[in-house]
């Protein structure tokens, strides 16, 4: 697979886990720090069962990772693919941002043509 492919198959996956409201708070939760899918399920009204599809898309998406201390299960935000959705959306951040200055511009021109 070309490496843009690639890359085009990861953000798929981060905007599909992105998408869910469950998953955005499960990360906005972990960006505190590491924490146990007991601790992670305690805000919802989801079996753990519930939860832990929730933390798999989240691990397909490459956000998170699940560690092991003994018995226990922690889970990590891994913020490197959140850093590739975010430069890809800055990219067209840039193309807005650019449209709007020239629309300013023109905006400008406009209200000193009009003024007597």
């Amino acid at each position: 697979m070309a490496k843009q492919d690639q890359r085009s198959d990861h953000l798929s996956a981060v905007f599909t886990a992105l998408a869910d409201p469950t998953r955005r708070a499960i990360l906005a939760r972990l960006s505190q720090g590491e924490a146990m899918v007991t601790e992670l399920a305690e805000p919802f009204k989801l079996s753990l069962p519930g939860v832990s599809k929730h933390l798999k898309v989240l691990q397909r998406a490459g956000l998170i990772t699940q560690g092991r201390k003994a018995q226990w299960r922690p889970c990590r935000l891994e913020p490197r693919r959140l850093k590739e959705a975010a430069d890809w959306v800055n990219e067209y951040k840039r193309f807005w941002e650019e449209s709007f200055d020239r629309l300013d511009d023109y905006l400008a021109e406009l209200q000193k043509e009009s003024k007597p």
